[in-house]
This record gives structure tokens, sequence and C-alpha cells, in this order.
């Protein structure tokens, strides 16, 4: 199909929204974070499927009952080469996985939105199944992440504004939204076409 870009590593929805409190007293927590066996991905949003055969929708889902939906954002992934890009930069507590994205992708490269050019697809392992991704887009770091990457939930807007742009580039992930359905499974990979 096309050149790999990175294999499905770790799976997850976000089960409520990652931010607590209210502005400016905000803060970001990763606790609401749900590993999940299978992810369903469609053009409303990601809905994790436990390896108990229980479907928990992500908040960004259309159809969850707190829904956070914003169309173009139905669905995110991320890579571990960008954990360990932020990992130097701000320290060892900017674990795997925090951000929040639903699909992490073990790659050794670090990958800008330009390299998405000639479109995106997830492909089964299993079965080649194909589905594209739509409209992707880098997801904008908040304040909150940018604070927490910090490791200081006071930073200043000075402070922040370098890491706002640094995280900013892609190295927090992307958001997209599926062309149609499809599960993924950890091996399943992520291919330019």
């Amino acid at each position: 199909m096309g050149i790999e870009l990175g294999r499905v590593v770790r799976l997850q929805v976000q089960t409520a929204s990652l931010k607590r409190g209210e502005r400016p007293n905000r803060v970001y927590d990763p606790a609401p974070l749900l590993v999940v066996a299978r992810l369903r991905v469609t053009p409303r949003g990601a809905a994790g499927i436990t390896d108990g055969g229980e479907t928990v929708l992500d908040v960004h889902n259309a159809d969850h009952p707190a829904s956070k939906h914003e169309a173009g954002r139905e669905v995110s992934f991320g890579f571990t080469s960008h954990y360990g890009k932020m990992r130097a930069e701000y320290g060892e507590w900017v674990v795997i996985g925090c951000a929040g994205e639903n699909v992490l992708l073990e790659s050794e490269r670090t990958w800008r939105l330009e390299d998405f050019a000639s479109g995106l697809a997830f492909q089964s392992a299993a079965s080649g199944a194909t589905v594209r991704l739509d409209s992707v887009i880098v997801a904008d770091p908040c304040v909150e992440f940018s604070r927490f990457s910090l490791g200081d939930p006071g930073a200043s807007p000075q402070q922040l504004k370098p890491v706002l742009q640094f995280l900013g580039e892609g190295t927090r992930g992307y958001c997209f939204t599926p062309a149609g359905e499809l599960a993924l499974v950890p091996g399943d990979r992520l291919v330019a076409v």
C-alpha cells in the first residue's frame, strides 16, 4: 500500500476530560485514560473495546454522553519517537500515552504534518483492510498539558510560549476524521498512501 510510518503499540480512550478544575486554575490529569485491547474508529470518533468485551466511548466521540466532539478531531494518534523528544526536553514524567492520543505508534523518526501530504491510512495486519485518515491536523497543545509537561502547574504565559511552540509542531500528536470504519489492534500499521 505504501510506506509504513509506524506500528500500533497502544490503544486508549479518554473516558472523561483530562482537564480538571476551573480556569485559570485548571490542571491536566491523565487519570481518565483507559488502555484498551481494540479501538473502533469511525467518522463519529473512537470507541475502545476492553479485554472483557466492554465498549467504552472516547470523550471526543460524538455519541459520548459528555461529548467534547469537535469536527476534524474525532480520533488522535502520536508516535513513541515524539515522546522521546518530549521526555528529553521536559523530563521522565512525560510518560508514553500521557498526551491522551487514541493510537500510539512505534516509530524511530519524528514526523511532521508535511510528511503526511500524500495521505495516510490505517491498515489491518490481519486482513489488510484499510481506512483513510481525512483532514489530518496537528493536535494543538493546551495550556494545561504544556504546564504538565513543564512540571509546573503555575507556569506563566512567558514560560509557556516556547512549550506551546515546541508541542504545536506535531510533537504532541495529530487528529483526524476516519473516512470509514476499522477496528485497530496492536500490530496494525499507519501507512502513507
